[in-house]
């Protein structure tokens, strides 16, 4: 006779074999099982480690571009302010013009300086003052400039 006409009977050797084959199963699925996770939680480490990494080696590449712009921001500072020096030597003889050339050089050379002693980080500071003390000015301000950089756009 075949099993499906005749179960097994509790108790009996079949019965057993069938349980201990189940247990077995049981046992290897479970051992998978936890060697699946221990690869996920190995790999979920490794790419956090990886992720951070990266981020270190970008704000390590932010930092040092910014301290680069910076740097040249001074320069420019500096070089801006010998413009107006230079401004100032060659200015012609004449009273009026000499006036001028004089006006012109001191803006000049002031300008320098202020890039000089305040440079990119200065310039932001006193920008968002500017924007706080007036508002409604630097909006209007902000959607001329977008109108104008999209009709650019448009053209191109």
């Amino acid at each position: 006779m075949s099993n499906v006409a005749n179960p097994a009977r509790p108790g009996s050797n079949e019965n057993r074999e069938n349980q201990n084959r189940g247990n077995s199963q049981n046992a290897g699925v479970k051992e998978a099982a936890t060697g699946v996770m221990d690869m996920a939680k190995d790999a979920a480490s490794y790419v956090g480690e990886q992720a951070k990494s990266a981020m270190h080696s970008a704000q390590d590449a932010v930092s040092s571009a910014g301290k680069r712009a910076e740097d040249a921001t001074h320069a420019a500072g500096a070089g801006i302010k010998s413009l107006g020096s230079s401004v100032r030597e060659y200015a012609p003889d004449r009273n009026y013009m000499k006036d001028a050339t004089n006006a012109v050089a001191d803006t000049i050379e002031n300008t320098g300086k202020y890039l000089e002693e305040e440079g990119l980080s200065g310039i932001a500071e006193d920008l968002t003052s500017l924007v706080k003390r007036n508002p409604i000015p630097a909006l209007l301000i902000g959607v001329g400039v977008g109108f104008l950089l999209a009709r650019a756009c448009m053209r191109s």
